[in-house]
């Protein structure tokens, strides 16, 4: 509990002292105390979200009657004040807290009817005048607010933070791909020799990965503006006002800008949170593939003098703290850091799934957190990958002709010319004195140097 000044603030279960500063009341004090877990709390974008959800809510109850006008006025301007960021150091609930989140809903509820109540020039706690449960939470309850304030914040942050960063990295190996493209070098399959590639097209290889994740985010984005609201505890709808779930879309689309629409089923909105779950498999998907395309720049900018080194990575900061001159690949590095953590989350994600029983899933905060830090997590990596690191990539040509020139798999290239079992001879004799395949060729007078340069060149056009 606060040491400082409180004052006795009351629910159902009895008094509480809540600090004399704090415009919550007396359910998030109990939450406070109960829950001390992690000192993690949900993030912005939720809270603005269960702003722009009580403030629908005032303003659909004031455009029905149900309300009145000038207690809507005051909830309304309250909650879009929390929704601002005006009263975020209010929202203290932890992220592991009471199922379903009701300590989290209440927490603004509490919030949104105090500042209200200041608004009108009434002190804090007069229940009588805005009650959290009776006014601001009206036609409401944690087990439709909770999933669609997770659908709303979700929404904002791919739309705001992940799509902007997502297409800003393939734009930026897009770039490198053009960049790259007349340089020739060795494949490599299993980490073995392979047949010549052109740098830029492996680099489009990772595009052309990336790409198909915008659609991806896209399609979940229509999904997420599906929202059950008006569901209330099991889906019925109990205590709605005729009229309110259309009148609350209306209040909530003019609110925020986007296009909310009904489910098909508001009872499969509430027991299975799928949207989320949903947009953490692309999150999930995008990791992956993000790192697998770190682990290859880290390959390829192996050495630089006892690696592969076909590519040098800008140096942004020293490697070593005890090894000078060692500059290493940090930012790949971090990617791929980010990227375990978002597949943990998935995890994690996919485990409160299994939370949901019967009507409601109890275990939606957890959800939230980490849907949420996934979406942050990553357009941050990508940022700072894109700029600090891919946009400097520098392709060392005379390492991958090199590499080329050494490879064995050069020998593929002869397979029409002299067959397979001529073209393994030459291999073998290659391997046994040591000698570059290219002069092993030229010696055996299978091909002239302008033909053995013709197929390298044929052997990276695309068919």
């Amino acid at each position: 509990m606060n040491d400082g000044p409180y004052r006795t603030s009351r629910d159902s279960l009895g008094d509480v002292h809540v600090p004399e500063e704090a415009y919550y009341g007396p359910q998030t004090q109990r939450a406070v105390q109960n829950f001390p877990i992690s000192g993690l709390r949900l993030p912005r974008r939720f809270i603005k979200a269960q702003g722009q959800i009580k403030g629908a809510a005032a303003y659909a109850h004031a455009k029905l009657g149900v309300l009145d006008e000038r207690l809507a006025q005051a909830i309304g301007q309250a909650a879009e004040e929390v929704a601002e960021g005006r009263w975020d150091a209010q929202f203290v609930v932890d992220v592991y807290q009471a199922g379903a989140g009701t300590s989290q809903n209440m927490n603004a509820n509490e919030v949104i009817a105090n500042r209200a109540l200041e608004l009108l020039g009434e002190p804090k706690d007069k229940k009588d005048v805005i009650h959290p449960n009776d006014h601001v939470n009206k036609s409401q309850s944690t087990n439709d607010t909770i999933p669609t304030a997770i659908y709303l914040s979700a929404y904002d942050a791919l739309e705001e933070e992940l799509l902007p960063s997502l297409k800003r990295l393939i734009e930026a190996l897009r770039e490198k791909a053009k960049e790259f493209h007349p340089i020739v070098k060795s494949g490599r399959t299993h980490l073995q020799d392979a047949v010549p590639i052109r740098l830029g097209q492996e680099f489009s290889g990772y595009v052309h990965t990336l790409e198909p994740i915008v659609g991806q985010v896209e399609q979940v984005q229509d999904r997420l503006l599906a929202i059950g609201i008006g569901g209330n505890a099991v889906g019925t709808g109990v205590n709605l006002p005729p009229g309110y779930i259309p009148a609350f879309l209306e209040e909530l689309r003019r609110l925020t800008g986007r296009g909310w629409r009904q489910p098909a089923s508001r009872f499969a909105f509430m027991q299975n949170p799928s949207g989320a779950l949903e947009a953490s498999s692309v999150l999930r998907n995008l990791a992956v593939h993000l790192m697998k395309i770190t682990s290859d720049l880290r390959l390829l900018a192996s050495g630089p003098n006892t690696g592969l080194a076909e590519i040098v990575l800008p140096a942004v900061q020293p490697g070593s703290s005890i090894m000078p001159g060692k500059v290493n690949p940090v930012l790949p590095e971090m990617m791929y850091m980010v990227g375990s953590q978002v597949i943990g989350n998935d995890t994690a994600i996919q485990t409160a799934m299994l939370g949901s029983q019967l009507e409601i899933n109890v275990m939606m905060p957890v959800i939230a957190h980490n849907l949420l830090q996934s979406v942050t997590i990553l357009a941050n990596a990508m940022d700072a990958f894109s700029s600090k690191c891919v946009q400097g990539i520098q392709a060392n040509e005379e390492k991958c002709a090199y590499w080329m020139e050494q490879s064995l798999s050069l020998v593929t290239m002869l397979n029409p010319v002299i067959g397979y079992d001529r073209a393994a001879e030459l291999a073998k004799q290659a391997v046994k004195t040591g000698r570059p395949l290219k002069e092993i060729v030229l010696e055996a007078g299978v091909v002239t140097p302008e033909q053995w340069q013709e197929l390298i060149d044929r052997s990276t056009e695309e068919h």
